[in-house]
């Protein structure tokens, strides 16, 4: 339900703005308000009340409804215009003001995110929002656009996985146009506002199934060239996904904290006003452009094992560059975390029913020792993984006391300055332990099947994350506990190992077994989720992944 002023004066732009955008149950702009169905009784009440007063009836009518308690968005308009004039000396001017600024123009520079890495920005975006323009005028959706670049990218790792130098130099190209794609996606949803909850979904989960297939495409190839890289692949994906997850939880932790400032993050803002270094601590990270204009560059030029060395040093030195800022953050800010915070850490740590059942059972230790304990426990699980042969016992009682110690680190509340660590670090300690057993097995199939656990794994953790950034919460309880929780399948995983010591060759059907039965309840109930009337309509602005 729109209301629009008969008098208004302004630009096309400012009006889809405020008439079109799915993701705001009420908007407005000077002379024009719009609801959706979650705002239409909150305008029921307003309209019948006949809200009075000067102004034009909409700017009136969104002020009711505001005071009514919906939130009421009011876009940013910049240099576009939006005006009820009441003179015709005043219409004048706002018609002058309209013919002034090219509408067009700044619907285009605003298709593009606000906030991007370098090589994106200067190197992608300049030509990618007039190809975002092209889709629209052609009414092509954002999710096409999603699904082609999916497609290309699987095209891309089918090439690699030949293992020659053909299928090198086209995998690389095809990654590049299979990036553009990924950037014009976004750009024809904000260009055409044509926000969805499929294409937050797709948007949410596309990019890293493009990465790491591509990853385990170079794997293939390398393979077929004699030279086995699964490890590396396993270690660049887990590097990946923690470094990730890093940033969603420190996010989390400290997007509505009170007092939420500190020396450290001041400097960042001096930093800021200084040009050149924005970009160089941009850049330095690796974000999504630069890394994938540097696999597209090495693929086509070199070999998968180096590919993957560069990704482990680039990304190591990223992750290890942004952790100790936050950590650095966290320590000198005198932050209060709120309820929802503290939830939402405690949904990513994605702790299952032994974590639960140890939280409820045990002592908590004070809140300077929980980070500690936990930090311990992920450190012996995954020593006895690397220093036991495989199938020893030793690494199933470090798998419980894992358990023991991660379920007592989430007992209490997670409200202290590092608790936004143990996401990570959990997410650390799974992975490694998978990859170390899979590594000492020493038997065909037995990375590759870990690989695919990981995946599926690392899969249930970025939609955790993006249902929880769109206000929707994390995922039903009974999945987390149905697939374990994380201190559940490192015991698992350590079982496994251990019950087939003496047949180390079933150890890789026993993950496939696993990495199946969690791709299929996450998926499921996934694309359930994502496709219901209950998912946020909502695309990814934050920072470059």
């Amino acid at each position: 339900m729109a209301v629009v002023d008969s008098a208004f004066v302004g630009h096309p732009h400012a009006l889809r703005l405020a008439l079109t955008d799915p993701r705001f149950d009420a908007c407005a702009v000077t002379g024009a308000f719009a609801v959706l169905p979650g705002a239409r009784a909150a305008l029921d009440r307003a309209a019948a009340l006949a809200p009075a007063g000067a102004g034009p009836y909409a700017d009136r009518l969104a002020a009711a409804v505001e005071a009514d308690g919906t939130t009421v968005q009011r876009p940013e308009l910049g240099t576009l215009v939006a005006a009820v004039p009441g003179t015709d000396a005043e219409r004048a001017e706002a018609v002058a003001a309209v013919a002034a600024v090219d509408d067009e123009a700044v619907r285009l520079r605003t298709a593009v995110k606000s906030r991007d890495g370098f090589f994106t920005t200067f190197f992608i975006s300049p030509y990618s929002r007039y190809i975002a323009r092209w889709c629209a005028r052609r009414g092509l959706t954002p999710n096409q656009v999603t699904t082609a670049s999916l497609v290309t990218a699987l095209i891309a790792a089918g090439c690699a996985a030949t293992g020659d130098r053909w299928g090198y130099v086209v995998a690389g190209v095809l990654l590049l146009v299979s990036f553009v794609l990924d950037c014009t996606d976004g750009q024809l949803a904000r260009y055409s506002l044509q926000y969805s909850t499929m294409g937050a979904w797709l948007d949410a989960t596309f990019d890293r199934a493009k990465e790491y297939s591509f990853y385990a495409g170079l794997a293939l190839g390398s393979a077929r060239n004699g030279d086995d890289v699964w490890a590396l692949a396993l270690g660049a994906m887990i590097l990946m996904t923690c470094r990730h997850v890093v940033d969603f939880a420190f996010n989390e932790a400290n997007h509505d904290a009170t007092a939420n400032t500190s020396p450290t993050a001041a400097l960042s803002g001096r930093l800021d006003s200084v040009g050149w270094t924005v970009w160089v601590r941009r850049m330095i990270i690796l974000p999504i452009g630069e890394r994938w204009a540097m696999i597209a560059v090495l693929t086509a030029f070199t070999t998968p094992r180096i590919v993957f060395y560069a990704l482990l040093v680039g990304c190591a030195f990223g992750a290890l560059y942004t952790t100790a800022g936050r950590v650095l953050r966290s320590l000198t800010r005198k932050a209060q975390r709120t309820d929802r915070a503290a939830q939402a850490l405690l949904d990513l740590t994605d702790s299952g029913p032994l974590a639960e059942l140890v939280a409820r059972a045990v002592l908590h230790p004070a809140r300077s020792l929980r980070l500690p304990f936990a930090v311990l426990a992920a450190v012996l699980v995954v020593a006895a993984a690397c220093y036991e042969p495989f199938g020893s016992m030793t690494v199933v009682y470090a798998a419980l006391l894992y358990a023991l110690l991660s379920g007592d680190a989430v007992g209490a509340p997670l409200r202290g300055a590092l608790d936004w660590l143990l996401p990570p670090l959990f997410r650390a300690a799974e992975y490694t332990t998978v990859l170390v057993l899979a590594v000492k097995a020493d038997v065909p199939g037995a990375l590759p099947a870990a690989f695919g656990l990981i995946a599926a794994v690392a899969y249930h953790h970025y939609d955790t994350v993006y249902r929880i950034r769109g206000g929707t919460g994390a995922p039903p309880h009974w999945l987390v506990r149905t697939i374990g929780g994380h201190e559940g399948r490192v015991l698992l995983t350590a079982v496994l190992a251990a019950v087939l010591a003496s047949r180390a060759a079933d150890f890789p059907v026993a993950l496939t077994v696993t990495a199946v039965f969690v791709a299929l309840v996450v998926l499921v109930e996934s694309i359930r989720f994502w496709v219901s009337s209950g998912a946020p309509a909502v695309h990814d602005e934050g920072e470059p992944a």
